[in-house]
């Protein structure tokens, strides 16, 4: 286990997540609160909801199935991965193609069916959006492949800022929600260019091809991409449908209270995520070389950090949720509070399925995720179908909680039926992470009360973070040292 190469990728990836949700956040406040109404905003998440979906059907998994097979081959037979390379990135382009043509031609259609005429505009940008966003997303799976996650992690930061610069200037030259997703196509365009480049230079031209590819190689590719276009089909929907089923059954500004919840939700996960598109490609070359007990113990580890970090935060979700929105947002944008608070939950399931999920593909288990992913993601449109109407925007989140607790549960248990986990060590670090986020919670609570307004928000975190620090460091869950030196 190359812990240098991991520590190198992960602080290249914190960073560049960091970065991503620095931005992002900097993008959903300016937007939020300065350039676009509630309406406008609400317009703007359903069309991304939309194109979110349509965008499966221009990646498929095949991004992901080649970079299983880069890594897989870059070591028994190097020739073979320009090969690869070449097949996958024509498979993406005319799956782009066929997308993007559909949105050209059907986007007024879309937005009706979807009963939201008003984001017709906005789909009419789709085909630009759904091109340039499945190059940029591509080569970063692809680095991932490679094990150098450092080039995933630079061409995420460049995406990610002109996506907020080019955002900003697309709404004050064009105006409302049409100008925003112009910017966004630019500045991923822009990230896509750079990820292409990468991968040319640094990749495809340093390996000499072999002769022909391997007989029923590009069919291997494209065999084990079913399951992972089935698990992110599953995914996507999990994520997109609710903002589309909110959008159908309520209205706009409905869907820009739900919209803001769930990229707050994605700020805080930033480092789980990081950490699991990091780690990931380590276990599938422990696998290769045998040593599955060494994959089992960075795994363990992974999780114990996840849990320390994540069931505290989600704590303090519930607890400053309201006067939170109220000071960085507004008032206006408070009653997202309790979609934010039942969305709690899911933060920290979603963190544990980010450290899970791509080590499974990686570990070949693929197939069994896309079964529950597949499930799960039934379940929640029925869950939705029937909460929104009664329980409104709370309701599309309780469904996506009860649903994604199933498929979390069901990734857990594959990934100790391939690993082997020490499961009474990791509950007894669960319940010792319980007690901290108890005393924290009190500490914060106590903020909350004695202080009043938005003043109570900025004494209440702080306190809150102090006392996770010092009761995590003094009951031997955290160990600062440690933690220095792997990312130094």
């Amino acid at each position: 286990m190359d812990l240098k190469k991991i520590s190198k990728g992960l602080k290249a990836t914190v960073g560049a997540r960091t970065l991503h949700m620095a931005a992002s956040g900097l993008l959903t406040f300016v937007l939020a609160r300065f350039l676009l109404g509630q309406t406008e905003y609400g317009l703007l998440g359903s069309a991304l909801a939309v194109l979110g979906v349509a965008q499966l059907f221009g990646d498929l998994g095949v991004g992901k199935s080649a970079a299983k097979f880069v890594t897989e081959y870059k070591e028994k037979d190097p020739g073979q991965v320009p090969h690869i390379l070449r097949a996958a990135i024509g498979f993406r382009l005319a799956a782009a193609a066929l997308v993007g043509g559909a949105f050209v031609l059907f986007g007024g259609p879309i937005a009706r069916l979807v009963g939201q005429s008003d984001i017709a505009p906005l789909l009419a940008l789709g085909a630009g959006y759904v091109a340039v966003h499945s190059l940029f997303t591509f080569s970063m799976v692809l680095f991932q492949g490679y094990n150098r996650v450092d080039y995933s992690a630079l061409i995420r930061a460049v995406g990610t800022v002109g996506r907020l610069l080019l955002a900003v200037v697309g709404v004050v030259l064009l105006g409302g929600a049409v100008g925003a997703l112009a910017g966004y196509i630019v500045g991923y365009g822009v990230g896509a260019l750079v990820g292409l480049y990468l991968l040319y230079r640094h990749c495809y031209r340093e390996t000499e091809p072999a002769e022909s590819m391997e007989d029923g190689l590009a069919r291997r590719v494209i065999r084990y991409s079913v399951p992972l276009t089935a698990t992110r089909g599953a995914n996507v929907l999990d994520k997109r449908v609710d903002v589309i089923l909110v959008g159908y059954f309520m209205n706009p500004v409905a869907v820009g209270y739900y919209y803001l919840a769930k990229q707050i939700v994605g700020f805080i996960q930033t480092p789980a995520a990081a950490m699991g598109f990091s780690i990931s490609p380590t276990y599938g070359e422990e696998k290769a070389a045998g040593d599955t007990s060494r994959a089992a113990s960075l795994y363990e580890t992974t999780l114990r950090h996840t849990l320390l970090l994540y069931v505290p935060a989600a704590a303090g979700m519930v607890l400053v949720a309201e006067p939170a929105l109220r000071l960085v947002f507004g008032p206006e944008w408070a009653p997202a509070a309790p979609v934010l608070q039942v969305f709690s939950a899911y933060v920290v399931l979603q963190a544990v399925s980010y450290i899970t999920s791509d080590a499974l593909d990686f570990l070949g288990r693929a197939t069994e995720r896309a079964y529950a992913k597949g499930i799960t993601s039934v379940a929640n449109f029925l869950l939705n179908l029937l909460l929104i109407p009664t329980f409104g925007v709370a309701g599309a989140a309780a469904a996506t909680v009860v649903t994604f607790a199933g498929y979390t549960g069901v990734n857990l248990w594959v990934i100790h039926s391939e690993l082997s986990l020490p499961l009474g060590r990791i509950l007894r670090h669960l319940a010792a992470v319980v007690t901290v986020t108890a005393a924290m919670s009190a500490a914060v609570w106590m903020a909350l009360s004695a202080t009043p307004g938005a003043i109570a928000v900025v004494v209440a975190i702080p306190l809150g973070i102090a006392v996770w620090a010092g009761l995590s460091i003094l009951g031997g869950l955290l160990d600062p040292k440690r933690v220095t030196a792997f990312l130094a």
